[in-house]
């Protein structure tokens, strides 16, 4: 995927320098390429059409081998147990629970969420000074490719936020009337990293928190008498 954004990038740069501005995602692109092989845009000087036709032939190779993987993997996320199990947690899709299920070596390696959480680099840093202990940025160790599958999976349970009816749209919603969004996708992630570990722990699906019920205050009636 990094491969075929560098090429996508590397297309409307080059176009951009005739004057040809390609719009967003990745089937504009390839549209337009289809087009100049097609003969349209006849103003272009013949060695950057055959350049740009080049890149467009990587992309498509590119586009079937990711189509191809994308069904190795689902594959064996259809025969792995775990996986599903991961795959019912909130943000997490088909490559982050097959990513998270080859990874992780065994839940008992980590003594709780926390610590799984640390080993992806989803903790804060901990700078301590004149006897106060101040929490600062995530530390970013550990894997970086799970810690951005989960950062990506809680930048989509954040959208959905307003319309989840459930305790951790409620969480989100709280929590994003008092820190940036960025902030609170960080903490996302996080949380999510701790339910994966305890799905792993338990070996049990991801079941929902239930809202709590907050009764509303009862006026005292008034007696008449």
């Amino acid at each position: 995927m990094r491969q075929r954004t560098m090429l996508l990038n590397a297309v409307r740069g080059h176009l951009a320098e005739f004057g040809l501005i390609a719009p967003q995602g990745p089937r504009k692109v390839m549209e337009l390429i289809a087009q100049m092989r097609e003969g349209a845009h006849g103003d272009l000087p013949e060695i950057a059409r055959t350049a740009l036709l080049g890149i467009g032939a990587q992309l498509e190779a590119l586009a079937r081998q990711i189509h191809a993987l994308d069904r190795q993997l689902l594959a064996w996320h259809r025969q792995d147990s775990t996986s599903q199990r991961l795959e019912t947690i909130p943000g997490v899709g088909v490559i982050t629970a097959t990513a998270l299920a080859a990874s992780v070596p065994g839940p008992s390696v980590f003594r709780s969420g926390r610590q799984f959480a640390a080993f992806l680099g989803l903790t804060p840093r901990q700078n301590s000074s004149g006897g106060k202990e101040r929490l600062g940025r995530i530390s970013k160790m550990g894997d970086g490719y799970l810690r951005r599958l989960l950062v990506v999976g809680a930048t989509s349970v954040i959208r959905r936020a307003d319309t989840n009816p459930s305790a951790t749209g409620a969480w989100v919603r709280s929590l994003l009337t008092r820190k940036p969004a960025r902030v609170t996708t960080v903490a996302m992630a996080n949380k999510t990293g701790r339910i994966a570990w305890a799905v792993l722990a338990r070996g049990e699906t991801y079941r929902a928190p239930v809202m709590a019920y907050e009764p509303r205050a009862v006026r005292p009636v008034r007696s008449r008498l």
